[in-house]
């Protein structure tokens, strides 16, 4: 790996092995917010096509698309794209092409990314294309002690399948499916600036980057580049971090996600005072349930007797069976609400998650992340439904919430100001989406750059708001 810490050093950058950790990437010099600590194309991508979704094999579009006329499971917006992925996907149509339509049916976006995992190996050992990095990959972790039984099967089936698919009589089924645990811990799904999922990719370097629920940096995407950036000043010879998982939940409930999807247990700073009081309080706060008295701020904690949840600050009860009868309830209407959904009655759906919400009023804390959830889902649907009114009224409940549980400079905080800003825009209130949209700015010119076609929107429409703004107070006589 000598060749990669060359690399790396000319960026300011070291990997090193930490006990518990494995390898680990550091800085050689000081970074500050908002700048590229490194960025990576994938090794290997897939867009995240299914039945109902099909985006562009290179760009992620999902406009004009065209599907490949030999294998007919790829697509692509115009010939630019489908010239950049020839080579791969020359070695793969032939291979998806002698498949009968139910096998073809089979191919996951995950059975692809393996697919062309293995043709990127080809191609570099055949010296056709010039990274040669497949050892990257192999340096990877893949837990197989540490995955069950029944997802092992489930490794061995899918290795099959690619097996069957390619029909390379060098390959090594085994490999295979250590690969595929491979992928669960180490794939990243790509997203748009707005954090929207489009597809998967293989990273190998950026997967040397830690966890922290309290981190130094951002992972986002530009294009299927992934680029991570510093969020706040990194000092010479400091580990990187960034965050696998939504860090806006428990302790217990972060502990759990990654010991089941990374097989670690994390020692953050955020993670080592669990069962501390302040952890206890914000779990509660996060995960927990409100006080009976409307004018009561206080969390609940299970009341010494079994009883129920007692306020930690007015000390009322609330009884178990009260408790579990609201949240039968919002169990049932949540189904109804599903299958609203999924049946594109979208009024229908907005008018149970609002019964929804009404009832985890009554049970959830006000800083609730179950609330929360659903009030995201409410401010989307209105949006889809183009009620711009009630979706900014949604939107600005969040925003206090949002603020609460994330730290100041967070994409998800500087989104939702984004959010709120286009919505108070677009309903004439340019003075407050003023402040909305600078907010958004300050956020993500940190966590975005400012040289995507995105940001560049967002300076724009902060640039008409000024403007606007300016011509609203100046003097009649001029």
């Amino acid at each position: 790996m000598e060749d990669l810490q060359e690399a790396l050093r000319e960026g300011g950058l070291t990997v090193s092995a930490l006990p518990g950790k494995g390898r680990s990437l550091f800085t050689a010099k000081d970074f500050y917010p908002g700048e590229v600590i490194i960025r990576q194309e994938p090794y290997v991508f897939v867009p995240n096509n299914s039945a109902s979704e099909r985006r562009c094999e290179g760009c992620f579009s999902s406009s004009n698309l065209k599907k490949c006329s030999a294998c007919r499971v790829v697509w692509y917006c115009g010939c630019s794209c489908q010239k950049s992925q020839w080579k791969v996907h020359q070695l793969e149509c032939r291979a998806l092409a002698r498949l009968d339509e139910d096998k073809r049916k089979a191919v996951t976006p995950t059975i692809r990314l393996m697919l062309k995992l293995y043709i990127r190996r080809k191609l570099q050992d055949e010296k056709i294309t010039a990274a040669d990095n497949y050892r990257l990959v192999e340096a990877l972790v893949a837990h197989m002690s540490d995955i069950d039984e029944k997802q092992l099967v489930l490794y061995a089936q899918m290795a099959n399948l690619v097996n069957l698919i390619l029909q390379w009589p060098e390959i090594n089924i085994k490999e295979i499916a250590e690969n595929f645990s491979k992928f669960s811990c180490n794939a990243h799904t790509i997203c748009d600036s707005e954090l929207r999922p489009l597809g998967t990719g293989l990273y190998p370097v950026i997967s040397i980057i830690n966890h922290s629920c309290l981190p130094n940096a951002v992972l986002v995407f530009e294009g299927t580049a992934a680029v991570v950036r510093t969020v706040q000043h990194i000092s010479g010879g400091s580990e990187v971090s960034i965050s696998y998982i939504e860090t806006a939940r428990s302790t217990m409930t972060r502990l759990k996600a990654l010991k089941e999807q990374y097989f670690f247990t994390c020692s953050c700073p955020r993670c080592d005072r669990v069962g501390q009081p302040a952890d206890i309080q914000e779990s509660a706060v996060l995960e927990g349930y409100r006080c009976k008295d409307d004018n009561c701020t206080g969390f609940l904690l299970n009341d010494s007797d079994d009883r129920g949840f007692r306020c930690q600050q007015c000390g009322l009860l609330r009884e178990k069976e009260e408790l579990k009868e609201i949240t039968n309830e919002i169990r049932t209407m949540s189904e109804k609400a599903v299958a609203a959904t999924s049946s594109a009655k979208l009024e229908e759906a907005i008018s149970i998650y609002k019964m929804i919400e009404k009832l985890q009023g009554e049970l959830y804390h006000p800083y609730s992340i179950f609330l929360l959830q659903t009030r995201e889902k409410l401010l989307k649907m209105l949006m889809e439904v183009e009620d711009w009114k009630e979706a900014l009224a949604y939107c600005r409940i969040t925003i206090p919430i949002y603020e609460r549980i994330y730290p100041t400079i967070h994409p998800l905080l500087g989104l939702q100001y984004y959010t709120c800003g286009k919505l108070e825009w677009l309903l004439g209130d340019s003075d407050v989406a003023l402040k909305s949209l600078g907010k958004a700015v300050d956020i993500l010119r940190v966590t975005h750059g400012t040289s995507t076609p995105f940001m560049k929107e967002l300076m724009m429409r902060l640039e008409e708001a000024r403007a606007e703004a300016s011509y609203k107070i100046r003097p009649i006589d001029e």
